[in-house]
């Protein structure tokens, strides 16, 4: 058989960073500990129970009953009927699959080929759906070849289809196969499809499923039937897997063109939201309002207005009017004649002109004063305006997008903004919510500003770790999406390269939360993890070692003393390593040793 291969970055690199070279069963040893193991994987799953969410690594998860899932599969199949319903439930888990080997790509980009196979199997079992154990698997994908016999037990699928059904002739793990084929196809690149010979449906005692290449199979018409739907426009990925099936990105992962460095990038409902108004309105040619506190992209999105407008051929010209003086700002936005005031040697346009046949995009609206307000407003409903110093009017044709951080609505009852104006500017808002309630687009942020920030500064970075995951997902995010790429970017710089950004990295004098999320430590009990910074909280180790002694008295010298031998004994008996590992001089060292009686 081939021989187990590790795969170098160059390699995966070169291979677009999906595909794995070589392995099989006879060489994997699942004994020997190699990462991804089952605790590397349990360990990235952690909760979040004072918010309501649970992570997988950065994608979050959801813990339902398994009667409510088989509930949703019977009503799938008595209202659409059991062919459509089975795409349906088959693509999902496709979706699943390929979500997860993304995880594990990304997660440990070295990682031994058989061991990341064998995490989509753990993955898979560790999610509660299905317990698999490996007969037999084989892959090459230099010679573009895959095989594997698997067992399924404890099918949550079957389960549910029995209970509702009874026993049938027709397999019913269907979403399942489609995980599986979702991961394999992923990882490696290549369409792999999978096929269950025996279901407990069918009355076997256990699943028995293969799974091989594409053209060991021959024909794969059936199959593929159920994993494409003529509706789906991307793949689960937004990359190009050679002969896979295009399956549907979620409708809100919508982006600007590659290498847009203002790109917009979520999955949340309140994301998803903004893009199906800014695509609504982006048809018209109404003016847009963008409201939302510092830093959550009024200008990404109000760039993205732009890009998909029928403006689009034409400029797109920024004011941030907080930055303009109030003597410059009514030349800046309208231009100057030559002669029109000491210093004027030329005329020059101004923004309105500079927009022409485009968009202009005025930022902190609410800093104008009244007399520019008013000026504004006559260009904005008269589209004309005449340069200062000038006699000449001059017709635009300028869509205005305006953006603030303030309520509008209090600055006219307060008098400092003119309520014409703005009933003007408000005729198509869009509100931006903050970070912190959108929580959902941090791990897709995460990713988005790791590539382009890695790229921008030439440096390489594996991800993230799993406490500098868990620190993002819970920090409260003052800055907004701002804060989050300063964050990302400060990472990447600190990070050793070909290292992982841990949460040192990103945090200095941010105050990250008290409310620990709680993960899944090494004996499957939920544990509060650390947060990874130098100087974490004294109540966090308090409490640590409170739980660890299992009182809540802490005798000082007893655990002292029993840090000192612990030090010793994983130093060997060196007694110089021993105190660098705890921060003394050798002699303080021994005289401590002595002093707790194991001198």
């Amino acid at each position: 058989m081939p021989r187990q291969d590790r795969i170098s970055l160059a390699e995966m690199a070169r291979r677009s960073g999906a595909m794995l070279r070589r392995g099989d069963s006879a060489h994997f040893d699942p004994s020997k500990g190699v990462p991804p193991t089952l605790a590397d994987l349990t360990e990235s799953l952690f909760f979040s129970p004072g918010d309501g969410r649970i992570w997988l690594n950065d994608q979050r998860m959801l813990l339902i009953h398994g009667s409510a899932m088989g509930h949703l599969r019977r009503e799938l199949i008595d209202t659409l009927g059991l062919e459509r319903a089975r795409g349906l439930l088959t693509r999902a888990g496709y979706v699943s699959g390929a979500r997860d080997a993304q995880l594990v790509r990304e997660r440990w980009p070295g990682g031994d080929a058989a061991a990341v196979f064998m995490a989509g199997t753990r993955l898979h079992a560790l999610e509660g759906v299905v317990k698999v154990t490996p007969l037999s698997f084989e892959f090459d994908i230099d010679r573009g070849t895959y095989e594997g016999e698997f067992l399924w037990e404890h099918s949550s699928e079957d389960d549910e289809h029995i209970a509702a059904y009874g026993i049938g002739t027709e397999p019913a793990c269907w979403s399942q196969i489609g995980y599986a084929t979702g991961y394999v196809t992923s990882l490696f690149g290549q369409l792999v499809v999978f096929r269950e010979l025996e279901c407990r449906s069918m009355g076997a005692s256990v699943c028995r499923v293969v799974g091989r290449h594409a053209a060991a199979w021959g024909d794969v018409t059936e199959d593929m039937r159920y994993l494409q739907a003529k509706d789906f426009q991307r793949l689960a990925e937004g990359g190009a897997l050679p002969a896979a099936p295009r399956v549907a990105a979620p409708a809100a992962e919508r982006q600007a063109p590659a290498g847009d460095r203002h790109e917009i990038v979520g999955a949340s409902s309140a994301f998803n939201s903004a893009c199906h108004q800014l695509e609504r309105v982006a048809r018209t040619q109404a003016t847009v309002l963008f409201t939302g506190e510092s830093g959550v992209g009024k200008e990404a999105f109000a760039r993205r207005l732009h890009g998909i407008s029928a403006r689009a051929a034409n400029a797109f010209v920024a004011v941030n009017c907080a930055a303009i003086p109030e003597t410059l700002i009514e030349s800046e936005l309208f231009g100057v004649e030559r002669g029109a005031f000491t210093g004027a040697s030329t005329s020059r346009p101004g923004r309105f002109e500079r927009a022409d046949g485009g968009t202009l995009f005025l930022d902190e609206i609410a800093t104008l004063s009244l007399v520019s307000q008013g000026k504004l407003l006559r260009a904005l409903q008269e589209g004309e305006l005449e340069r200062v110093g000038g006699t000449r009017t001059l017709k635009v044709d300028v869509r205005v997008v305006a953006a603030t951080n303030v309520d509008l609505q209090a600055e006219v009852k307060a008098g400092r903004f003119r309520e014409d104006l703005f009933f003007r500017l408000n005729v198509f808002p869009i509100h931006l919510p903050p970070l912190r309630e959108r929580r959902d687009d941090i791990p897709l942020l995460m990713n988005h500003f790791l590539r382009r920030e890695a790229a921008r500064h030439g440096r390489h970075v594996t991800g993230f770790t799993a406490r500098a995951v868990r620190a993002l997902l819970h920090y409260g995010f003052p800055g907004n999406i701002r804060e989050l790429q300063n964050l990302v970017e400060r990472g990447v710089i600190s990070a050793d390269e070909g290292a992982p950004i841990d949460v040192r990295h990103m945090f200095r004098r941010e105050q990250l939360s008290q409310e620990a999320l709680l993960a899944i430590g090494a004996h499957g009990s939920l544990e509060p993890p650390g947060d990874g910074r130098e100087g974490a909280g004294v109540a966090n180790l308090l409490q640590h070692l409170q739980q660890a002694l299992g009182g809540e008295q802490v005798p000082l010298p007893e655990v002292e003393g029993r840090l000192l031998h612990e030090a010793v004994q994983a130093s060997g008996g060196n007694l110089a390593a021993a105190a660098r590992r705890l921060g003394l001089s050798r002699a303080q060292l021994a005289y401590r040793l002595q002093r707790a009686g194991g001198g």
